[in-house]
């Protein structure tokens, strides 16, 4: 190689040196602090630019983005004397480069350090209780302080939170304690509390169906007194009947002494009747009896006078079946009405209760209910009286 081409080679060599040391590239969202013989000469944007080689110098290359800081737990004592851990975390932008690059030596260390002291002083001031229900409020008057502070290094702290905060174990277990203890308490209470609606529930069903049964048995007691004096009645107008008929009989055929003798004998037989009958004792009558039909029987057959068909009057028919079927009719209205009167009742017994329930009170028996109709009542005869032409029926028959 000539010598003469060596310095040439060389002085290429120094300028492909300086174009490099002189280029130079800033990514996005990042600003250069340039120093020139060190001092500061001025920023860089984004992008490539040109600088003086050896004289200046790209000392700080900041981030503007925003930029997310945890913080390991502190223990911080709190006005009760509580030691408790908090862990926090900080959101911060340089809005200033310049001014954070030469006023704090290191600013995320001293954003650190501030955060500790402003916690100790704002928790020191505050009881447990108010530091685990205050978060918002720390988190407020934290921001504050360091914003305050940082404001002369050229960063913005946007937010601060309080990512956990643990009191001491015992204090914990004292929480968990009461905490279980009053979810305890609140069960027992809504447990007591339904027992004690399912009881009163209960007892206005039982009440209902007590009330019910009562007026069901009342109404069915009436009914079967109705049944049994209609049945009475029936029966002692069947006998008077009876009696009239077999009276008006024996009174129009004009029976002498040989017929009532010979009733007399057809009667015997059916006193002898029974397994209980060991001694049968004949009637000092029987013989008056015997004596009387032997003088009697030929004093028949010579003259036996016929007689007199038209004396006998045939008492009036009574239609038994014709009157049950009319006591049937009405009972079956009366009944009819009567379930109808209950089943409204009980619906209305049944919507006092649901009304009841939609607001949350006892159910109680209203004023209402205690004057409630009485459903038998009405159909309940007023006297007696009515039956008395019934009874005196037989007595007017035998009159006439």
């Amino acid at each position: 190689m000539p010598l003469f081409l060596i310095p040439f080679i060389l002085i290429a060599i120094v300028v492909v040196v300086a174009i490099v040391m002189s280029v130079r590239v800033i990514q996005q969202q990042q600003v250069g602090i340039v120093q020139r013989l060190g001092k500061f000469h001025k920023t860089i944007e984004p992008g490539m630019h040109l600088i003086t080689p050896i004289v200046d110098r790209v000392a700080y290359t900041m981030d503007m983005r925003e930029a997310v800081v945890p913080f390991p737990p502190q223990g911080v004592i709190t006005e009760d004397n509580l030691m408790v851990g908090i862990d926090s975390v900080i959101y911060f932008q340089i809005v200033d480069p310049v001014r954070a690059a030469y006023e704090a030596q290191n600013y995320i260390q001293a954003i650190e350090q501030l955060t500790m002291t402003t916690l100790r002083n704002i928790i020191g001031g505050m009881d447990l209780e108010q530091t685990l229900t205050s978060r918002e409020d720390i988190n407020h008057k934290l921001r504050s302080v360091l914003d305050e502070a940082t404001g002369k290094w050229g960063i913005k702290v946007n937010r601060v939170e309080l990512r956990s905060i643990e009191p001491p174990a015992t204090i914990r277990d004292a929480m968990e304690k009461g905490a279980r203890a009053e979810r305890e308490k609140r069960a027992q209470i809504l447990l007591a509390e339904g027992q004690r609606q399912s009881q009163i529930l209960s007892a206005s069903g039982d009440r209902e169906s007590s009330i019910l049964r009562a007026q069901g048995e009342r109404e069915s007691a009436v009914l079967r007194a109705q049944a049994d004096r209609q049945a009475a009645m029936l029966r002692a107008e069947g006998e008077a009947q009876a009696i009239t008929t077999v009276f008006g009989a024996i009174h129009a055929s004009e029976p002498d002494q040989a017929l009532l003798s010979y009733q007399y004998l057809q009667m015997l037989p059916k006193l002898a009747q029974g397994d209980a009958n060991k001694v049968w004792v004949i009637p000092s009558e029987l013989n008056d009896a015997l004596k009387g039909l032997g003088s009697t029987v030929g004093d028949v057959t010579r003259a036996l006078a016929p007689a007199d068909k038209s004396k006998y009057k045939s008492p009036e028919r009574v239609d038994v079946f014709a009157e049950i079927a009319d006591a049937k009719k009405v009972a079956e209205e009366e009944s009819q009405r009567s379930v109808q009167q209950a089943i409204a009742e009980a619906q209305q017994l049944e919507s006092g209760r649901a009304a009841r329930l939609a607001v949350g009170e006892a159910p109680q028996l209203t004023a209402a209910a205690e004057r409630e109709v009485d459903p038998v009542a009405q159909f309940l005869p007023e006297t007696d009286d009515a039956a008395a032409p019934d009874v005196a029926a037989p007595d007017e028959t035998k009159q006439a």
